[in-house]
């Protein structure tokens, strides 16, 4: 549940970021919620994953969630973009239309990843782990 306190958190400084006009910021903490509420089904099941490209792996490899991996690939390239590199002079890395679009999109993929988080059974969590130690 902390993770999904944290990813609550990151959206709404996106969302600030986001109205202050500070779209590559909005884009890293919509990332972050992203991540967060991933992290969270992670500890679910009872797995730690610290690596950003991992997690994004594990999610389609081992929880088949084929359109939320599609996202969370897209976003973390976003991230790293708008996060580590400068744009062309006077240029904006991001319109505000784009970055519009993806707290839409952050909001869409937490309430998604949540119903499926909900709907996991036990049993299932033991097949995600055994699974997790085949490929670990």
């Amino acid at each position: 549940k902390s993770y999904l306190i944290k990813s609550e958190k990151c959206i709404q400084v996106a969302k600030l970021a986001f109205n202050a006009g500070i779209y590559e910021n909005a884009v890293s903490e919509a990332y972050y919620s992203i991540y967060n509420t991933v992290n969270s089904l992670f500890y679910k099941c009872g797995i730690k994953c610290e690596n950003h490209s991992a997690a994004v792996i594990l999610i389609k490899r081992l929880f088949k969630l084929d359109n939320l991996y599609s996202i969370f690939s897209e976003f973390k390239k976003d991230r790293i973009d708008n996060q580590y590199y400068t744009p062309v002079a006077n240029a904006e890395p991001i319109t505000k239309e784009k970055c519009e679009e993806m707290l839409k999109t952050t909001q869409r993929f937490n309430a998604e990843l949540r119903a499926y988080m909900e709907k996991t059974t036990l049993e299932a969590i033991d097949k995600i782990r055994k699974e997790f130690e085949k490929i670990s």
